[in-house]
């Protein structure tokens, strides 16, 4: 079993479509009621999940599927199918290359930040952490223990102090000392405040103007939140130029099927994932490794 599989084995076994499955039973209306009932309990969304199974109807009829393995199949590769597209890879081009970090309040920003660096470090390759949550005096602190952790450099500014000129300052550190890469912490916002996030666009804007290049927006979403996450997503993005997702708590969440929704309504790529709270538990989103986890399972006796 893979680790992912492992990690999401509390999503897999709450989105109870997959144990229905693989039971002794016809495919009649019933079926199709459970299938779409499941998908939408599991966050996929109303408007995916009407759509898909209105194609697997079609795909059973026209192809005369007769068992429960067949629709299982077509199931995996219309929602590998869905998550396809987007390109997922980092950029990390610049000198040095900017990561900022968006999100509302205890969504494990900072962490995923903190877990992004030990990536990095793991990989011999150093970074800047900037402090850019002045409002929260813990957020600085926060990430000065990761910095200690990961053997990166912190730069922080005062509390209260411009988040814009942190960043401005970790990249011109970073540059100046040849570090590949800043990541740049932001203060938890509501979506819904206009003035917070005109601030956002304001912090893009002065991290572009320095010696770095701002080559990835990441909105980090807390997986429990469901469809709250999606709406999220869909108010960031009216205010700046999210390239990417980071999905938390994916590992005790019944709602996996949120990274869908988001995928289908957003076309924003999920780039990595929270499966666990150690350093290492924060990985790179692999769709079709994902997709086979939810049907890693053993049949029901």
């Amino acid at each position: 079993m893979s680790r992912i599989s492992k990690e999401v084995s509390k999503t897999r076994n709450n989105f109870s479509l997959f144990s229905k499955f693989h039971r002794d039973r016809s495919l009649g209306s019933d079926f199709w009621v459970e299938v779409e009932e499941a998908l939408i309990q599991a966050d996929v969304g109303v408007g995916t999940t009407t759509s898909l199974v209105t194609e697997l109807k079609q795909q059973a009829k026209e192809q005369k599927l007769t068992s429960i393995e067949e629709i299982t199949d077509c199931i995996k590769h219309k929602l590998k199918y869905l998550l396809s597209g987007p390109d997922r890879t980092f950029n990390l081009e610049g000198n040095p290359a900017v990561w900022i970090f968006v999100g509302v309040n205890g969504v494990g920003k900072t962490t995923s930040i903190g877990k992004i660096a030990f990536w990095q470090e793991s990989l011999g390759k150093k970074v800047v952490l900037a402090a850019g949550d002045t409002f929260r005096a813990a957020a600085a602190e926060q990430l000065e223990k990761w910095a200690q952790q990961c053997n990166s450099e912190l730069i922080r500014g005062a509390e209260g102090a411009d988040p814009s000129s942190v960043i401005y300052d970790a990249i011109e550190h970073a540059h100046s000392s040849s570090i590949p890469l800043v990541l740049a912490d932001t203060a938890g916002r509501l979506h819904t405040k206009t003035n917070l996030m005109d601030e956002l666009s304001k912090i893009q804007r002065v991290a572009s103007m320095g010696s770095g290049i701002v080559t990835e927006i990441l909105l980090t979403l807390d997986a429990t939140t469901g469809q709250n996450g999606l709406e999220q997503a869909k108010n960031f993005a009216k205010s700046i130029d999210i390239s990417g997702i980071i999905l938390t708590k994916l590992d005790g969440s019944s709602r996996g099927g949120i990274i869908f929704a988001i995928q289908e309504e957003t076309g924003i790529p999920v780039k990595f994932i929270g499966i666990g709270e150690e350093s290492q538990d924060l990985i790179p989103f692999d769709p079709e490794d994902f997709v086979e986890a939810l049907f890693d399972f053993q049949p029901e006796k």
